[in-house]
């Protein structure tokens, strides 16, 4: 009987041993890596990060990241690669251009728009001191002051300085 080598069984050790050793990455690269990770979501999470998820989708999704950040790929070309894979949603902070705009720039249309409303309505009140003195017109045409000024027993043209009818 044939004793069985300990070459055979090493090889699958190896193998992992020469992987991890590929995907070692230097201090910059591996913060570069977690700052990648945290821009991006866990597709079954809700809004968690796939750094801070503990599911085998996240924990994939990152090493895919390290090994692109091992291959010197870029931030965009890292992002655009999820974006093309997972869909725009995979990003939590989805990029400032195209159809994005409308979601970035509505948020910023909707204040002007109330602040030109406010201005607006702010410069068309009349000042307060014009609208605690209301000037008193002589109108012939209303009948209701007639008939109160009639009950009061008030005259139009009183002395200045006269009360109850001109008694000092």
């Amino acid at each position: 009987m044939r004793e069985p080598s300990a070459v055979p069984r090493l090889l699958p050790a190896a193998a992992c041993l020469l992987l991890s050793a590929a995907l070692a990455l230097s201090p910059a690269q591996e913060s570069r890596a977690e700052r990648l990770g945290n821009n991006l979501r866990c597709p079954i999470c809700t809004g968690v990060p796939i750094t801070e998820s503990t599911n085998d989708i996240s924990r994939e999704m990152l090493r895919d990241v390290r090994g692109q950040v091992a291959a010197g790929r870029s931030d965009r070309e890292i992002y655009a690669y999820f974006a093309a894979r997972y869909g725009n949603f995979v990003l939590l902070d989805p990029p400032k251009e195209g159809s994005n705009l409308l979601l970035w720039g509505a948020p910023l249309a909707a204040l002007a728009a109330g602040g030109a409303v406010l201005w607006g309505f702010l410069h068309r009140r009349r000042p307060v001191g014009e609208a605690a003195v209301m000037p008193v017109t002589e109108d012939p045409f209303d009948p209701y002051l007639a008939e109160v000024q009639r009950h009061t027993g008030q005259e139009r043209a009183r002395p200045s300085g006269t009360r109850d009818g001109g008694q000092a």
